[in-house]
């Protein structure tokens, strides 16, 4: 039994149309609309996000009605053209998005083929899909992807490009920009990286879709902001979940962690210990609790109205830099690039200013997000082709880049939380012929970083 049903409508009792993002429901009763209707004074009509025409067909059975809102179309003779056979738990991921009813979520680890669950997934459907992506760089490879997977033309919204075919990729912001014209055209939505979706420009757009199906693809779900929750309604529940453990050394790269505890030089130490004093004797003064959930907020809030708040500030930025970028931690680069020479090797840090430094001292390209496309895209192919054995960076690789070449992680600096961790965890674990891939965490000692390398490192993939 197909999971959406699309009867031969005739015109009936209730007529239905798509109408910039929203559904309007001719002839309903005021008094006894479907759920997720309300009732539009302006026009005399009921009227519902675009998403809920999935429930409305659910709930009106033997109901007739004229649907002219729904845009997408059968794709009978799409064929999957990939040869190559799923691995357990891609299939355990098809089978179960399935029967849920084909909505929800699949959490699998960066590198274990999330793309081609997605592949399956269309073929499964057949019917005008899009797929939505945070990044220009994914937006291209998604392309590529679905051109070979399938044969078709693919279709690109964004970037410049303005092409719809019954396969399309777009970016989260395209889509926040176009679905109130674009959001009845497709039956199914893949939204990869779907962590990004709960930004409430984002959510909008996809409540502007009416897609039946809907798929979200992470290695990463949960956020700091519990706005993953809203997932459920926005997609579907979690339908299938893998962690980093359960796949590595049989579909994964089996890996090594090596935290490294970096002492600073006396001067450091001093020069960091009176900025921190300043820092924090502002905070408790003004009584800020910066661990609340406005905390960080609030202490840029008083501080940018004095002169010593402002200083405070200069102190917390100084303080961090001497964190992140000391001496030691710089030649400790130098020696785990050299150690390590002849491997793949990614360098991640928090900040451009060190990613520029190190970038000089070891004689690597750097990435940031201020570095033009092309350049971008001619320092990853190199990368993929071993022309480059090092690429610097800051966080613009933390996701949405295909590196399957890399096995070495050097992290100079990082924030705090779990996903960025093991998003950069996961850029070298794509598997290879004998990979081993290794991890170097670069701490300062007696600094706050020991906090929050302990924070980002609770995930299972590091225990």
């Amino acid at each position: 039994m197909p999971a959406t049903p699309e009867p031969n409508l005739a015109a009936g009792q209730w007529s239905l149309r798509f109408d910039g993002g929203t559904l309007v429901l001719d002839g309903a009763d005021p008094e006894d609309l479907p759920e997720g209707f309300v009732w539009d004074a302006r026009i005399g009509r009921a009227r519902a996000p675009g998403s809920c025409w999935r429930s409305l067909y659910e709930a009106a059975a033997g109901q007739a009605f004229e649907d002219r809102a729904r845009g997408w179309t059968r794709l009978d003779s799409l064929r999957h053209l990939t040869s190559r056979p799923a691995r357990r738990y891609q299939d355990e991921a098809v089978d179960a998005w399935r029967k849920a009813g084909r909505r929800g979520v699949v959490v699998l680890p960066t590198g274990s083929g999330k793309t081609y669950v997605a592949e399956r997934c269309i073929a499964d459907t057949r019917r005008s899909t899009l797929v939505v992506v945070p990044t220009i760089d994914l937006l291209s490879q998604w392309y590529a992807l679905l051109h070979a997977a399938f044969g078709v033309p693919v279709g690109i919204l964004g970037g410049g490009h303005h092409e719809i075919e019954e396969l399309t990729v777009t970016t989260y912001d395209s889509a926040a920009i176009h679905m109130d014209r674009l959001g009845a055209r497709f039956g199914l939505v893949v939204f990869d990286e779907v962590h990004h979706l709960p930004a409430p420009g984002y959510l909008r757009a996809s409540q502007a879709m009416l897609a039946p199906m809907r798929l979200g693809l992470t290695a990463t779900l949960e956020r700091l902001d519990q706005r993953h929750d809203l997932l459920d309604d926005a997609v579907g529940p979690v339908v299938y979940r893998q962690e980093i453990p359960d796949l590595a050394g049989d579909y994964l790269a089996p890996y090594d962690v090596e935290v490294l505890n970096v002492s600073l030089s006396d001067a450091e130490r001093l020069r960091y210990d009176q900025l921190r004093g300043q820092f924090r004797s502002f905070v408790d003064h003004n009584r800020i609790r910066l661990g609340g959930p406005d905390g960080w907020q609030l202490f840029l809030s008083v501080a940018c109205r004095s002169k010593d708040g402002r200083a405070a500030i200069r102190a917390w930025r100084d303080s961090r830099e001497i964190m992140w970028s000391n001496e030691r931690k710089l030649e400790l680069v130098q020696e785990i690039v050299t150690a390590e020479w002849g491997r793949p090797t990614l360098i991640f840090t928090n900040d451009n200013a060190t990613a520029l430094r190190i970038s000089k001292l070891v004689l690597a390209p750097c990435i940031t997000h201020r570095t033009e496309l092309k350049e971008r895209r001619a320092y990853i192919e190199a990368f993929a082709t071993g022309e480059l054995k090092v690429l610097v960076t800051s966080r613009v690789l933390n996701e949405g880049v295909d590196l399957p070449a890399a096995e070495v992680a050097i992290i100079v600096s990082g924030t705090s939380t779990v996903r960025e961790s093991v998003q950069r965890l996961g850029r070298i674990l794509r598997p290879g012929p004998n990979k081993q891939a290794t991890l170097y965490e670069l701490v300062a000692e007696n600094t706050t970083e020991v906090q929050s390398s302990e924070r980002r490192r609770s995930h299972d993939a590091y225990r």
